[in-house]
């Protein structure tokens, strides 16, 4: 069974380079080798062109490449101030993000589509994905963390709790920092930068238009994989081996894990939008960098607002 499975994935790879169609995700090639409805050579050289326009044009966006504010959080050289703001507007923007997230929900022009959508958000208001017992848990994670993260599997079949939703892990790391239930999360207490954020969110990638929603996602998705989780992560962690005030920080953690995941499936959707549909390449690119300013909005706001503390 393992050699036949070696021989045929040979044969594929073989196949990509002999119609100089490498660089396909994995499922695609297959997908073109097998002649599948609507997977052909000639598209598959049309994607790896639009592929490339995408790389130039859309994700060297010096958000993706360059962020700041989370090069300088790396560092660990935080006051407390630093972090209550951050907390504060990051409380806003994972409120806010639940609006963007439903409209995205109810806008998927397909069942499968609107399932994808609904397991996100599910998952933030406290659905907690049902794992594999092989799930790994990071021995660092408190008790409280251990018992509500999960990064893989499904939310069907999972349980709600309400201390599962990711706005309350961050209460939860808030009142460690002597902020309360009504200092976090609210439109009231977001920066000017950080509403814009939010309102883009909901306006691109809640949009009706289905195209203009997943050149948002794909561009969300592929900030959100560049490493910032896990630049915000190494800060706090340095910040907490110099405190008695340990910060609990699975929310940060979890998404450092789960977006981890996200990059290569995020590439894999683009790729079958291509080949179930037309996509009008210069929408994709242009509501993609619209959103993606969006992203840099927060992040400079965060940047100024942090300098004068």
């Amino acid at each position: 069974m393992v050699n036949k499975e070696n021989t045929e994935n040979k044969q594929i790879n073989q196949f990509a380079i002999d119609n100089n169609i490498a660089g396909l995700t994995v499922i695609s090639t297959k997908a073109v080798f097998n002649n599948e409805p609507g997977y052909t050579v000639e598209k598959a050289k049309r994607f790896l062109v639009f592929q490339d326009r995408i790389n130039k044009d859309l994700l060297k966006h010096p958000i993706i490449t360059d962020n700041h504010y989370t090069r300088w959080f790396e560092e660990g050289e935080i006051n407390q101030p630093q972090i209550q703001d951050f907390i504060v507007q990051f409380s806003v923007f994972s409120n806010l993000f639940l609006i963007a997230q439903l409209k995205k929900m109810i806008n998927a022009d397909s069942l499968e589509g609107m399932r994808a959508s609904k397991e996100i958000l599910a998952n933030e208001i406290g659905v907690i994905f049902k794992a594999s017992k092989n799930t790994d848990v990071n021995d660092k994670q408190t008790e409280y963390e251990k018992e509500f993260v999960s990064a893989e599997g499904t939310i069907e079949g999972g349980t709600f709790r309400f201390r599962a939703a990711h706005f309350e892990w961050l209460l939860n790391m808030a009142e460690k920092l002597d902020l309360g239930y009504n200092d976090v999360g609210k439109r009231s207490h977001g920066y000017k930068s950080t509403l814009f954020f939010c309102d883009e969110l909901s306006r691109i990638y809640g949009n009706e238009d289905y195209m203009i929603s997943q050149a948002a996602s794909y561009a969300v998705e592929n900030w959100a994989a560049a490493g910032f989780w896990d630049e915000l992560v190494r800060g706090f962690e340095k910040y907490n081996s110099k405190t008695k005030n340990k910060l609990p920080i699975a929310f940060f953690i979890y998404h450092a894990k789960i977006e981890a995941q996200h990059a290569a499936h995020t590439q894999e959707e683009l790729e079958e939008l291509y080949f179930d549909r037309e996509i009008d390449e210069e929408k994709f690119i242009k509501y993609g960098n619209e959103m993606l300013e969006g992203v840099s909005a927060f992040w400079t706001g965060l940047n100024e607002h942090r300098q004068k503390l």
